[in-house]
């Protein structure tokens, strides 16, 4: 008998802690030692159907404990003030109707504390892109995240998952969103997204910062008539092109994404088998999956796809959809209530909405990120957040043209500049930036740079009467600051309204809902007539996409572009143009010579001419295309394997007088391929003043295949490739063919 007790006491006693770490929760799925999907099951099994749905129109499990995540734009910076800094009037009240934020439909328990309004703003995304530097776009994310936990955690209202990033490629400088994509092409475009996923999300094994939600799914590249357009296109396009930033966004470890408005082939997006068979079965996205403001009534109004709400809301939810960003409960209750939603549909939507509060830590105690540690000063306030807006700002900065070495600016030559242009005095906000708390103006940046010095500075908008043609022939140096406007309104001053939506006063602007009808820059003339009074001219183009500026780049000795937005706007350009930070940004798009380059608008098959892969005519400035203050000598170019991974190495050398970086662009030639080339590795490089590096661009096989229709699947397209390295994708310097 005293043999039978010690095996059961022994038992009790090893369970023992166990039994008291069971008593610690109050429901089974708060117990971190379950299984992602025990516990997810078992929330689901623990909820009402009027709590089921209420997470399908974005709200958290209060009588659970599990908190609404919230959601903010994050396109380059997390949009937290919402307005634009003139008059909140038109489009913007329009817009808060109609796409509320995560967590606003649901009543606030205690009075809310004082709202900021505040965050890092940074260039935009275009301008990111333009850094060629995934740690740029790392950094990026990894400050949104961060202020939005700050944000989070002090204001009591979740933020948590951050829309972004923006995976859609530019494909037709015309496309009024151009400003939110990285780039025309789908490597660039891929890495830099992964890049920004990791930065959001974070390093935790078990845990995110934030949930990077991508957007939009896919190939909505046209602004006018985008609710109820069809983007028609064959397979190899879909995996080589439209969706490839996507696919490597999901394996950098994003489980989210925003569909897109228009149609694929047929059937709107946000009711598209791909969901379910590419997103969720192929690439394990199994999180939040959500549609865009007024998606769904569009499927009944625009395209036509669905009878009613009812039938829409169903479609959506049986095609994978999760979440809706347009739709109220009593609207998904309805259609509930009337059999459109079945009891074991409404639970597998319902699993993923929580997916995305697990995986952010709040449905345990557990998380690190729960409880984070800030300084005494909000983060944007920091001189560590100012100087990483200041980075990406510098290594944004787009070198087009340097000749006779008029840049940078010698203080000690140059005695008197004169500014000119509407793009100098003041950063414009666009419709999903941040509010920063300052802003350094292109003029603000200037005069600080010869602050204390003996050169004067003098500055004038306009030439409407002559008197700015005087003051460029009193000026050493001149340069005119010029571009586009982001919201598209007026430059009529501080009393101007914004731009009603979808209408802007200028054809060569665009922003969302709206397409650039030209390709042409406004204020050319005023670039002209500077130049007339004096040839030392430099063209800062601010702006959100390229312009046909023919006559400028065939005249005008200095052009450098950078895009709107970030607070630190001034401080980048000046550190650029007075030779303090040596430029190494590259275009990320072909910049197009005439409007009759490209095919049309809706022609969304790319072979037809778009992008340096297909192109017919010769660019302004081709894709990949960036100078420097110094220059970089390639030789020596050797190949290797390395496991599954190609490995590619060089010697690069400085051969200029100052320290530089150089973007080493890698493409690869396929036999039978239609495009002329294809980007395929990329690295930005440091080298100081008459050094050499040897520099490594490693890529894994899968990035050297293409997408095979009969494979369904992707391959090796043929037994070989024939590598290219060099400055641009006009710029190549080294060549080697490969074995595959």
């Amino acid at each position: 008998m005293k043999t039978a007790i010690k095996p059961v006491l022994a038992a009790l006693l090893l369970a023992l802690p166990c039994l008291l770490r069971a008593q610690e929760f109050t429901y089974p799925f708060q117990n971190p030692a379950l299984s992602e999907e025990e516990r997810l099951d078992n929330a689901v099994s623990l909820m009402t159907v009027d709590e089921k749905i209420a997470t399908i129109v974005g709200q958290g499990v209060p009588r659970l404990g599990i908190a609404n995540p919230g959601s903010t734009e994050a396109i380059h910076g997390i949009v937290r003030g919402g307005s634009n800094q003139l008059p909140n009037l038109g489009f913007a009240g329009q817009f808060q109707q109609q796409a509320p934020q995560g967590g606003r439909q649901q009543a606030p328990q205690t009075p809310p504390p004082p709202r900021m309004v505040n965050s890092t703003a940074f260039p935009q995304a275009y301008g990111i892109g333009e850094t060629w530097d995934r740690e740029m776009a790392w950094t990026v994310g990894d400050v949104m995240s961060f202020e939005a936990r700050y944000y989070s955690q002090k204001s009591g209202r979740n933020c948590l998952v951050l829309w972004a990033p923006n995976a859609d490629l530019a494909r037709d400088p015309r496309w009024g969103r151009t400003e939110e994509s990285f780039g025309e092409d789908p490597y660039l475009v891929g890495e830099m997204v992964a890049a920004e996923v990791r930065g959001i999300q974070g390093d935790d094994p078990a845990y995110w910062r934030g949930a990077a939600l991508m957007k939009h799914f896919l190939a909505n590249s046209n602004e006018d008539n985008r609710y109820g357009t069809d983007s028609r296109f064959d397979e190899s396009l879909f995996r080589d092109y439209y969706s490839y930033g996507f696919w490597k966004g999901a394996r950098a470890g994003s489980q989210s994404v925003m569909t897109a408005y228009n149609r694929y082939n047929g059937v709107p997006c946000e009711a598209n088998p791909f969901i379910k068979e590419i997103l969720n079965k192929e690439w394990g996205m199994n999180g939040t999956i959500v549609n865009d403001a007024g998606a769904l009534r569009f499927m009944v109004s625009a395209h036509n796809y669905a009878k009613d709400i009812n039938e829409a809301i169903r479609m959506s939810l049986e095609a994978g959809l999760t979440r809706f960003i347009d739709s109220n409960f009593q609207q998904v209750k309805t259609a509930y209530d009337a059999g459109y939603i079945s009891d074991e549909l409404l639970d597998a939507r319902t699993k993923g909405n929580l997916r995305t509060m697990l995986k952010l830590g709040l449905m345990d105690a557990a998380c690190p990120f729960n409880d984070m540690q800030f300084g005494e000063i909000a983060p944007w306030e920091t001189q560590a957040f100012k100087d990483k807006a200041r980075l990406v700002t510098q290594k944004s900065v787009v070198l087009l043209k340097n000749e006779g070495n008029i840049l940078p600016i010698d203080k000690s030559k140059v005695k008197k500049i004169a500014v000119f242009g509407n793009r100098a005095e003041e950063v414009l906000k666009d419709w999903y930036g941040a509010l920063p708390t300052y802003t350094v103006s292109a003029l603000d940046g200037i005069r600080a740079k010869v602050e204390g010095t003996d050169v004067e500075v003098r500055f004038q908008k306009w030439d409407s009467d002559g008197t700015a043609q005087e003051l460029a022939r009193w000026a050493d140096i001149c340069i005119v600051c010029v571009g586009n406007h982001p919201a598209t309104s007026p430059d009529w001053g501080a009393q101007s309204i914004q731009a009603p939506w979808a209408m802007g006063t200028i054809a060569g602007d665009g922003r969302e809902a709206l397409d650039r009808r030209s390709l042409k820059l406004e204020t050319e003339d005023l670039i002209k007539v500077i130049w007339q009074a004096n040839h030392n001219t430099v063209v800062a183009l601010i702006s959100s996409f390229p312009f046909a500026i023919n006559w400028t780049a065939e005249n005008v000795p200095g052009i450098v572009h950078l895009t709107q937005c970030s607070q630190e706007l001034g401080n980048g350009l000046a550190d650029v143009l007075f030779g303090d930070y040596n430029p190494a940004g590259r275009t990320n798009q072909t910049w197009v010579g005439d409007i009759l380059d490209l095919p049309n608008l809706l022609d969304y098959d790319i072979r037809h001419g778009r992008t340096y892969m297909y192109a017919k005519a010769k660019p302004i400035f081709p894709f990949g295309f960036g100078l420097s203050y110094t220059s970089f000598k390639y030789s020596g170019l050797k190949a290797s394997r390395d496991g599954d991974d190609f490995v590619f190495r060089f010697k690069l050398q400085n051969t200029g007088g100052r320290d530089g970086e150089e973007v080493v662009q890698l493409y690869a030639t396929f036999k039978g391929d239609d495009a002329v080339r294809r980007l395929r590795g990329f690295e930005r490089v440091a080298v100081k003043a008459g050094e050499t590096r040897e520099v490594e661009i490693r890529v894994p096989a899968d990035d050297l295949k293409l997408w095979d229709e009969t494979q369904h699947a992707f391959a090796f397209k043929g037994k070989g490739a024939k590598v290219q390295i060099g400055a641009s994708s006009a710029d190549i310097r080294l060549k080697k063919n490969v074995k595959l």
